[in-house]
């Protein structure tokens, strides 16, 4: 079978799924899920065992340590993509929900009732674990999802969307609901971006060249997982001993995911006494800092800072660190270099705080608390599909709730229009 015929079968399984699926009942999907939390824990030998196959290609290949580290299963892991499905499972159902009613003076009753968006097309790179995050979300939120990973991690993929499909038929869901594209062949992204009339939306998750490749190329409408240049301005009146501990952590407790700390930001008042501190704790943590020349004057280790570092995403331990002076500034640096994923700010002045959240750009801006709590998972939604950096439809850590639409129900005792 061509890929484009491949793809086309997958999809048109997944349509009729999904017509299935958003009838049936709230009490059969939550099993559906925890089913497949189960099957996960039972199958956890064998993901790893393929994993190990998965890392040693990349490894071969010479994919450098953060994307190792986004490739890597561990029985941590694959014990912490059952607990999200669950923590999903527990959710309330968005399905069938009324977002708002109102009556006419003609006595038309109207309501908003929100409804599952359909099929959902997940396109991602090196990540497995998101495999179940976006197969249990779907499941909730009554769509059917066809999912296309990366060739780094087609053996690992390929058996978690085995297992979660299996696991939904097992509780009386329909299997179909939940498609992988086998097929390492880029064409068969193409062939997805291409079926307007069988996909509802694509959801890319990857690199800033794959999303943007995904974007230029898509008849289906795209809610996109972007780049983050994550910023963390630490203001004047900041408690100092808070702020390192939230740029270590922001930082180092996993480089290489896009919601960890890219650039520091640090008031001139503050720099003299603050940036040595936070300096020696990051080298403890094996961070590299970039920094401009009067970060340089008082962290001399420090690699000079070139104009490009203040747009990299490192997913690295490697931090670019800039003094700058006052609030104005730091906002103006995050204007012109933030790509709108998450910003935060250290401050103990209330003004500070109020105009650093109004005046900043982004899915998810932050007071006192470390960006690598911007996380579906970590909001209380059980998991996400990525964090969206778009403007329409759904922005930030997206969960059940952005999985759906609404669509307006309307009841009359035989109103007309004059």
């Amino acid at each position: 079978m061509k890929v484009t015929e491949l793809v086309q079968a997958k999809a048109r399984a997944a349509r009729g799924a999904a017509a299935v699926l958003a009838l049936t009942p709230t009490r059969v999907r939550n099993e559906a899920i925890a089913q497949m939390a189960r099957a996960l824990e039972e199958k956890t030998e064998g993901l790893l065992e393929v994993n190990r196959a998965d890392l040693e290609r990349a490894r071969a290949a010479g994919h450098p340590r953060a994307f190792l580290d986004r490739l890597t299963l561990t029985e941590t892991r694959v014990a912490g993509m059952a607990a999200g499905l669950r923590e999903v499972a527990a959710l309330p159902d968005p399905v069938g929900t009324v977002a708002e009613t109102w009556c006419r003076p003609n006595g038309l009753e109207i309501s908003r009732v929100r409804v599952p968006l359909g099929v959902i097309g997940f396109i991602y790179e090196s990540r497995p674990n998101v495999t179940a995050d976006a197969a249990g979300l779907c499941v909730k939120s009554g769509n059917a999802v066809i999912l296309r990973g990366g060739s780094e991690a087609i053996e690992s993929n390929t058996m978690i969307a085995a297992v979660l499909a299996k696991a939904l038929q097992k509780a009386g869901a329909p299997a179909d609901a939940i498609q992988f594209v086998e097929t390492t062949d880029r064409e068969a992204v193409a062939a997805m971006l291409g079926m307007s009339e069988l996909i509802d939306l694509v959801i890319p998750r990857g690199g800033e060249a794959f999303v943007r490749w995904v974007s230029e190329r898509s008849r289906v409408p795209v809610l996109k997982h972007d780049r983050g240049v994550v910023h963390v301005f630490v203001d004047a009146s900041a408690n100092q001993a808070m702020a390192s501990a939230i740029v270590v952590n922001a930082k180092a407790q996993r480089p290489s995911v896009c919601n960890a700390l890219e650039t520091l930001l640090v008031d001139a008042a503050v720099a003299r006494e603050f940036l040595p501190a936070v300096g020696a704790r990051l080298a403890e943590a094996g961070v590299e800092v970039r920094g401009c020349p009067r970060t340089r004057a008082l962290l001399p280790a420090a690699t000079p800072a070139a104009e490009r570092d203040w747009d990299e995403e490192y997913l690295d331990l490697v931090l670019a660190v800039r003094v700058v002076d006052g609030l104005d500034e730091a906002i103006a640096h995050i204007r012109r270099h933030g790509t709108g994923l998450a910003e935060a700010i250290v401050t103990n002045d209330l003004a500070a705080a109020r105009r650093f959240t109004r005046e900043v750009d982004a899915a998810a801006v932050l007071v006192n608390a470390s960006t690598r709590l911007v996380d579906g998972n970590q909001f209380g939604m059980g998991a996400e599909m990525g964090i969206s950096t778009s403007r329409v439809h759904a922005r930030g850590p997206v969960g059940v709730q952005a999985l759906t639409t609404t669509k307006f129900v309307v009841t009359g005792d035989g109103q007309l229009r004059d």
